[in-house]
């Protein structure tokens, strides 16, 4: 029998309460006390710094950011720097892994990208992984970045994931967001989106509805979907 996965979109949030609302949940489910949980949404413009962070891949200043309206968090996922913001589709799959011997953590980074891959094929985009970075590429540029957290369970003997996948939908968010960075810290590549790989318009709120079929394809859980949060 699948476990219940709750799902929900919500159309803005602010990467703080996100991130805190990610923290409460990962705690609810390592008690027993929720299910685990897809929550899909986007962010006004925030950059967040990853473990492997390097201030010198910030290209804007402080006053630079509060003036362009631009958050800025140095948080508790791998990876460096990246963007969020208005255009661009973020998932964080809060999810129990069993820690038994078949517990693989790089092999769950690995079928996050396969959700992405799988559903950029349907729309005739080739997209893959590059060697040596997490992500989700489209030849030399990123259409997805991909940066998790393990927390070690105090209840189970496993991890809760947090953190997770960004893709980005409309076209711009490419030269809006990511030019004030190197993101992840990768100076020889560049990003692109989803609209600009397919020349069509997408609203992102039915790209988070068209993906969720993908996601439980590679993570076999039986959807309830959820009201958005407030």
């Amino acid at each position: 029998m699948k476990k219940a996965l709750d799902v929900s979109y919500t159309p803005l949030m602010d990467y703080g309460a996100a991130w805190d609302l990610q923290k409460e949940r990962v705690k609810g489910i390592d008690l027993g006390e929720r299910s685990e949980c897809l929550m899909l949404l986007q962010h006004p413009p925030t950059y967040t710094m990853g473990s492997q962070r390097h201030p010198e891949h910030l290209l804007l200043s402080r006053e630079e950011l509060e003036a362009q309206g631009i958050g800025l968090y140095e948080i508790d996922r791998g990876g460096d720097i990246t963007y969020h913001g208005p255009g661009q589709l973020v998932g964080y799959p809060l999810l129990l892994l069993d820690g038994g011997a078949n517990l693989n953590l790089h092999g769950y980074l690995r079928n996050v990208e396969q959700v992405i891959i799988d559903y950029l094929a349907d729309f005739g985009i080739k997209s893959g992984r590059k060697p040596e970075y997490t992500g989700v590429w489209v030849g030399d540029r990123k259409i997805c970045a991909i940066g998790v957290k393990f927390n070690k369970c105090k209840h189970h003997r496993g991890f809760v994931t947090s953190h997770g996948f960004a893709l980005n939908v409309k076209a711009g968010i490419e030269k809006e967001g990511f030019s004030g960075i190197v993101p992840c810290g990768i100076q020889e590549f560049g990003v692109t989106s989803l609209e600009e790989c397919t020349g069509k318009n997408f609203l992102v709120e039915e790209v988070a509805r068209e993906i969720i079929p993908y996601f439980t394809r590679v993570f076999p859980y039986e959807v309830q979907l959820q009201a958005a949060e407030s």
